[in-house]
């Protein structure tokens, strides 16, 4: 199997937490050849969508770890598989790509996550579906009815829709200090719609990353607990990750999202939930694998390839 990741620069990787580097190498150790591009690299030519593509050669050294072949410019419908990898922002550039993948995926490519669901489930607006799992919520950019849900559930979460990795997140509580400027800074004047939320006190015990693959649980989360007063859990905001079983609402939420997401073409999913509700649902670059692996031994890289394969096999039947 030929398969062609869509990411970030490689020299950016930090491979001892690195998801992507995880299902690299797990492809190389099945023997499949892997090849890595980026979005500057695709373009649509003589009607076809096509990338300059590099092969990986996989070395073994987590430090110096790969040597890339050549880039050839070739059709993403040569590859048995695409994996869109790329981190946000989901700026308009990210949605270029999901539209220039979606054409490659009508010439034959087989693209996981599926580009128009990416497309289609806004990782903080998607919760909004699935709303028995969630704290209450209001999405707007109206300064007025921000601070009358602040009156009502007093210690209050604001963020943007279009953030990662924690940034822009604030919280407000009963005194209500700093509200209009944080108001004023998120929605850049009312111009921008913004997510609130009430306040989850479990946050103290952190911010689960349940996966989903394939339709299917992995039987552990990883817990980010915040750290020095932080009210983020994000390890990219300095939470400490702390692998654990599934509870019991752990279980039924994952459960009840991982075969409807996975029918809508979304092959990997990374629920965040925090005490018993549901608060993103992240659809671009899940991440985590090497966590979850490195506390539990549970390799969840592996599981993730055999739900590749599975998928790539139920496409070429139906191709």
């Amino acid at each position: 199997m030929k398969i062609a990741f869509l990411t970030d620069p490689l020299s950016q990787f930090k491979t001892y937490k690195d998801s992507t580097y995880a299902m690299m190498v797990e492809a190389g150790k099945r023997g499949y050849a892997v090849y890595a591009f980026g979005p500057d690299d695709m373009a649509l030519e003589s009607g076809k969508v096509v990338a300059n593509i590099s092969r990986v050669i996989l070395t073994g050294d987590s430090h110096d770890w790969y040597r890339l072949e050549a880039a050839e410019s070739l059709p993403l419908s040569a590859f048995d598989a695409i994996l869109q990898r790329k981190d946000p922002p989901f700026d308009m550039e990210y949605i270029y790509s999901t539209y220039l993948l979606e054409l490659a995926e009508q010439q034959g490519a087989r693209v996981f996550n599926k580009p128009a669901a990416i497309r289609n489930h806004n990782e903080k607006l998607s919760i909004a579906q699935f709303s028995q799992f969630t704290a209450p919520t209001l999405v707007t950019r109206d300064e007025q009815r921000i601070r009358a849900f602040h009156r009502e559930h007093q210690d209050i979460i604001l963020k943007p829709l279009d953030g990662m990795g924690g940034t822009g997140i604030f919280r407000i509580r009963e005194d209500g200090m700093n509200l209009g400027s944080v108001i004023e800074t998120l929605t850049v004047n009312g111009s921008r719609t913004i997510m609130v939320q009430r306040y989850i006190p479990e946050i103290v015990h952190g911010d689960k990353r349940i996966l989903l693959i394939g339709g299917k649980v992995v039987p552990f989360s990883l817990a980010r607990i915040p750290q020095n007063g932080e009210v983020r859990g994000n390890l990219a905001a300095g939470g400490l990750g702390v692998a654990q079983e599934l509870s019991a609402s752990d279980l039924e939420i994952a459960q009840t999202l991982a075969p409807e997401l996975y029918q809508r073409g979304l092959l990997l999913v990374g629920l965040d939930v925090i005490g018993s509700k549901l608060t993103e649902v992240n659809v671009t670059s899940p991440t985590c694998f090497q966590e979850i692996t490195q506390q539990k031994g549970f390799n969840v890289a592996a599981m993730f390839i055999d739900a590749l394969e599975a998928a790539v096999d139920e496409h070429v039947g139906n191709d």
